[in-house]
């Protein structure tokens, strides 16, 4: 059963702040980073801030700034960045087996701050038990807070910072080899990994517009769920 009370404040802000600090320090040049791209695309602090706030999703704000930069249509960002996310269905799937005893709105404001690195830092610890909501909700909002600062600061501080300058312009490319290379655990994952970026290159230089990127995303999913139910399931039958 979850603890989802805030007896013993300190206590529980110490644990939090003790298991979230790394993904904070983590966030810090990444937000940078991202805030420096979105000011070379035409956004202020104001604007930085409040997508920081509304969307809070490192990968798709580095999408969105960049399919925006790039003079894509809002169909077109809306659609990919919802699907890039669409695996917080599936984090938030496996956090709500320990979560059924919360109330609503602690619950809604835990899945508001649910991250890949607040997931992987706290689902561990609610299976080893112990772990309670209000701890969680520490990990998540800290984490929320670093991002939104460091992003607000980098758009601040981009002004000041030359085109290109220190490498900030691959920070996106940069970013999302970190992300696949963690994904990356099984076979499966790996030939996901391929199919995605083959079918990307191939429709790019096919089709004008950005929308190689949502038909290869979808292509690479059906083409490994596929692969995963019949080939690879397959194999291990007949081993």
């Amino acid at each position: 059963m979850t603890n989802v009370s805030f007896q013993s404040r300190p206590a529980v802000f110490k644990a939090g702040l003790s298991a979230g600090w790394p993904i904070c320090l983590g966030y810090l040049p990444i937000g940078m980073a991202f805030g420096v791209l979105a000011q070379k695309a035409g956004l202020g602090p104001v604007k930085i801030g409040l997508m920081s706030i509304l969307v809070f999703a490192g990968s798709a704000q580095f999408i969105a700034v960049s399919m925006l930069d790039a003079g894509a249509s809002a169909l077109t960002i809306i659609t990919t960045t919802f699907v890039v996310n669409l695996r917080h269905v599936l984090m938030s799937s496996a956090l709500s087996v320990y979560l059924r005893a919360a109330r609503r709105k602690l619950l809604a404001l835990y899945a508001y701050g649910v991250t890949d690195e607040s997931f992987a830092v706290n689902l561990p610890r609610f299976n080893a038990g112990g772990w309670s909501l209000s701890r969680a909700l520490v990990v998540n909002h800290a984490a929320n807070l670093t991002w939104l600062f460091s992003t607000v600061a980098g758009g601040i501080g981009g002004r000041f910072i030359p085109e290109g300058a220190l490498g900030i312009d691959y920070a996106l490319i940069a970013m999302f080899i970190c992300l696949l290379i963690y994904q990356i655990r099984k076979l499966i994952h790996l030939l996901t990994a391929v199919i995605a970026g083959l079918t990307a290159v191939g429709i790019a230089l096919l089709v004008p517009g950005n929308s190689y990127i949502v038909i290869a995303s979808i292509a690479a999913a059906s083409v490994g769920v596929v692969i995963q139910r019949n080939v690879l399931k397959g194999h291990k039958r007949n081993g």
